[in-house]
């Protein structure tokens, strides 16, 4: 029984700390729009892939030696 005198006030203070986390992240906007990034993946890319890169990469100057 004893226990529950270093549990409680234990669960306490994370839920302080779990409610402070919560307040910070809504104050600097974290929580804004939850609307458009989940949306922005099923848009298209109006800018072409880029070529690929070349297949031979190049020839390394100390190889002549």
């Amino acid at each position: 029984m004893s226990i529950l005198l270093l549990l409680v006030p234990l669960s306490l203070l994370l839920l302080g700390f779990a409610v402070a986390a919560f307040v910070w992240a809504v104050k600097r906007g974290q929580f804004d729009d939850l609307d458009t990034p989940a949306l922005d993946i099923l848009e298209d890319d109006d800018n072409p892939a880029p070529p690929p890169a070349t297949a031979n990469p190049p020839a390394d100057p100390r190889d002549d030696a």
